[in-house]
């Protein structure tokens, strides 16, 4: 069975806020203008839907009001969903070519890959973490990370400093090619979060 990564590209801190922020405006908006989506959500997950879990829209509602929440673990997912529908919201989608689909323990393979090249300050397996904002539930599925402004910056000096080993020795490690196309990926990611100040990433492995 595959996996796959979403990733975005957002102010972290503002997006997490959204969690609880009683934002009525907000779910107005997406209740308007997503309506499609939200009705195409419901129907992929129409069984569990009908076994007791919230809909896509009433997911949206508890996160957005930091409440309430089913006690139940088998439907925590919907709330893990709806987190990444604000990220999509509020966020620009970023190439993830080298990670959809993916199978087996392809991200620690990448981030042995990075830690190669110096690069500790980051993980793309974090995206598989359960590290949704408070007081949301766990759930494995979808898995959820961030890389925050600060852990960009010093993942970036990292790669840089032994970038300019690598240009000094004239050795590069033995990587294979599809890692370093993954790896120089995130490298990209990065860039684009580091443009914007205050901008980070928050991935999602389903």
């Amino acid at each position: 069975m595959s996996s796959g990564l979403s990733v975005y590209l957002l102010d972290v801190a503002a997006t997490r806020a959204l969690v609880g922020s009683r934002d009525e405006q907000l779910l107005e908006v997406i209740r308007t203008n997503f309506a499609d989506d939200l009705a195409r959500a419901d129907d992929y997950f129409s069984d569990a839907i009908e076994r007791g879990a919230p809909t896509a829209y009433e997911a949206l509602e508890a996160v957005v009001r930091g409440g309430p929440f089913s006690e139940d673990q088998e439907v925590a997912f919907q709330y893990g969903y709806a987190y990444e529908r604000l990220c999509e919201l509020t966020g620009s989608f970023l190439d993830n070519s080298s990670f959809t689909p993916h199978r087996g323990d392809w991200l620690s393979v990448v981030d042995r890959g990075l830690r190669a090249l110096g690069v500790t300050a980051v993980s793309v397996e974090s995206f598989g973490y359960s590290d949704l904002p408070d007081p949301l539930p766990y759930t494995y599925t979808p898995g959820c990370g961030e890389w925050t402004p600060t852990s960009i910056a010093q993942a970036l000096e990292q790669f840089e400093s032994a970038k300019q080993a690598i240009d000094a020795s004239g050795q590069a490690p033995p990587l294979e090619p599809e890692v370093v196309e993954a790896v120089m990926q995130c490298v990209g990611w990065m860039n684009h979060a580091a443009a914007r100040p205050g901008f980070g990433v928050i991935g999602f492995r389903a």
